[in-house]
């Protein structure tokens, strides 16, 4: 008889196509029953001795063989047939039934093995991907516009092409000669067309390889192909993906999928990979995406929701991403609610702290996400209506992961031309005492005292003092309270500085080290990157230059505003063989370098930067005035 005739289901998909996203189901035990008893019915009966003597055993008769069979333990088809080298019997611990279920699979099994996914990637060979999926797209269609209605007619076309979306997932091993073939015959735009599939599954097929083909990492075990050719691949599917539309059939399709199930929720993770890979290659991309679909609506429902899973972290990932470098972009956000929506789900942090690794990454994310939109006046404005300072003091009372990341989140509000708001905010809001009690390390006490906060948390406190003292009035009380806290306890909060100061010239004077040391091995190379001027100041601002900075800048205001603290400051600075120079030096270069650019939506801009600093330097050294 035909045992595949028998065992014939449909050619699904992997994913249950029919029966949406369903394994078909294996063969009944009856079924297995009723075709064993007919492979033993077509076969002669064999006859079995009427008597046997000892000297047949001895021989170990075929026909004992049967005997034994009905006697072993269990029923164990293998109980006589398997033994160790002392002769000690084991079997396999099957019955005979359950042996022939497992041999009828494994001839099964054994069928279609080889198939075109396993052949050398050549032009020829990629040829004939492609042409096996347009007849496959071609065949599906006019099943299916045949018989709308039947879909036993059209199912085994529909797990042909199932097959044939995901031979293509090899062409990622070879993107310099695959991807240019691909857009070049039209498969691109074929492929991409699926997504308006009746079938969901078939369009998962379809975002599963196209998350695999603009993979960052393609093509990266092709010895032949340099770095400069895949990365021109990738752009060129890249840029075809664009032009037919690939962003807005990408969020449509995420409104199609549940993620209570597996599959969707391995689709959404794929899409959302796919917007990823995209915006790695090309960032500009990502202004085009938010104003071109309603991804963004969807990015910021999706943060909220209340169970943490992979795909909240990751579209929290891409909304950090999104709004990183793009002023539109923030825009959007502000008018989408973003301000008060990330609020809310930051809040949740100020009494408990995430429950893993990926959860925290999600709560950096979306702190992330928040300070870059803080860069547009009108958040900032967004960001004191929904009471965000008020929230952000909070955090930074507790001693809970979340307090690193409320002192960033403050440094970006207040700094800027537009922070003086949000500066009256923060005083207003008590925010001074906590501010001070981080900047001193006072929240934690380890065995031999005070820990010092960490270096990220001191920079940024730096950054809001420096706001602090740019926006605040003149004579007014809440300057006042702030001057005052560099008073209290003898000066400690200057000697904090002075000691923050000490450190970042060390840093500085090893950062200046290695450049001369590097300069000094590419003297003689005519593309040495360290003779652009540009390139060695952000080099010793990221080494030291940019703390040093601040914390003169900070010298200088209270210095300047207060007589006690500037005797105080003259001495620290005396016993390190140093002087008021010193600081002028430092404010100098802040002056030549600071980028003056300020925003036009501000009524009201006050100095810039570039005059303050130069106030600054007159009033610690009054000769730099008539230069």
């Amino acid at each position: 008889m035909d045992v595949d005739e028998i065992f014939k289901v449909p050619k699904f998909s992997s994913s249950g196509l029919g029966n949406k996203r369903k394994l078909p189901p294996n063969p009944s035990p009856e079924l297995l029953r009723k075709l064993r008893a007919e492979e033993e019915s077509a076969q002669p009966p064999t006859k079995r001795p009427k008597s046997v003597t000892m000297e047949e055993v001895d021989d170990e008769d075929s026909s004992m063989s049967v005997d034994r069979a009905d006697f072993a333990p269990g029923g164990d088809a293998d109980y006589f047939e398997e033994e160790d080298d002392e002769g000690r019997f084991f079997g396999g611990g099957l019955t005979s039934e359950q042996k022939e279920i497992l041999n009828i699979f494994d001839r099964a099994g054994g069928e279609g093995i080889q198939d075109e996914g396993e052949e050398e990637l050549s032009l020829a060979s990629i040829r004939r991907l492609l042409l096996k999926l347009e007849r496959a797209v071609n065949k599906n269609q006019d099943q299916r516009s045949k018989y709308p209605d039947d879909p036993t007619k059209f199912i085994d076309s529909e797990a042909d092409l199932d097959s044939a979306i995901k031979s293509l997932l090899p062409l990622a091993q070879a993107p310099t000669l695959a991807y240019s073939e691909l857009v070049r015959s039209g498969s691109l735009a074929l492929l991409i067309g699926l997504f308006t599939h009746e079938n969901l599954d078939i369009v998962l097929d379809v975002v599963e390889v196209l998350h695999e083909l603009t993979d960052e990492d393609a093509g990266e075990d092709v010895e032949d192909a340099s770095a400069e050719e895949t990365e021109e691949a990738l752009k060129l599917l890249i840029d075809a993906l664009v032009e037919n539309s690939i962003f807005e059939l990408l969020v449509d399709n995420l409104g199609r999928l549940n993620e209570t199930e597996e599959s969707d929720r391995v689709g959404v993770f794929h899409i959302l990979g796919i917007f990823e890979n995209i915006l790695g290659l090309n960032p500009e991309l990502a202004a085009e995406m938010i104003t071109k679909t309603k991804i963004l609506p969807w990015l910021l429902n999706r943060v909220q929701a209340k169970a943490h899973d992979e795909n909240r972290g990751y579209a929290a990932e891409l909304l950090s991403i999104l709004l990183q470098n793009s002023p539109p972009n923030r825009l959007a956000f502000a008018k989408a609610d973003g301000v008060e929506t990330v609020l809310k789900v930051l809040s949740q942090y100020r009494l408990r702290d995430p429950v893993d690794a990926d959860e925290t990454e999600f709560m950096e994310n979306v702190f992330d996400a928040l300070c870059s939109a803080l860069s547009e006046q009108s958040i900032k404005q967004q960001f004191l209506a929904a009471e965000g300072p008020d929230l952000m003091i909070l955090m930074m009372k507790g001693k809970l992961q979340s307090k690193s990341r409320a002192i960033k989140t403050l440094d970006h509000a207040m700094s800027g031309p537009d922070g003086s708001p949000v500066c009256a905010a923060f005083i207003e809001a008590l925010g001074l005492k906590t501010l001070f009690s981080a900047f001193m390390g006072k929240n934690k006490k380890g065995k031999t005292g005070p820990v010092l906060p960490p270096s990220e948390d001191v920079g940024h406190v730096l950054g809001i003092l420096a706001s602090l003292f740019t926006h605040l009035e003149s004579d007014s009380t809440d300057r006042l309270r702030l001057l005052a806290k560099f008073v209290e306890n003898n000066y400690e909060k200057a000697d904090k500085l002075m000691d923050i100061r000490e450190a970042a010239v060390a840093r500085l004077k090893a950062t200046d080290a290695e450049i001369e040391a590097e300069k000094r091995e590419l003297e003689d190379d005519d593309d040495d990157i360290l003779s652009d001027e540009d390139v060695v100041y952000l080099r010793r601002l990221d080494g030291g230059l940019f703390t040093l900075q601040t914390v003169d800048y900070l010298l200088a205001w209270i210095v300047m505003e207060d007589d006690g603290i500037r005797v105080h400051v003259l001495q620290m600075l005396g016993r390190k063989n140093l002087s008021l120079q010193d600081i002028v030096s430092t404010l100098r270069i802040y002056h030549d370098n600071v980028d003056d650019t300020t925003s036009t939506e501000s009524a009201d801009q006050g100095p810039s930067q570039r005059e303050i600093l130069f106030n600054l330097i007159a009033s610690l050294d009054p000769s730099s005035s008539d230069q």
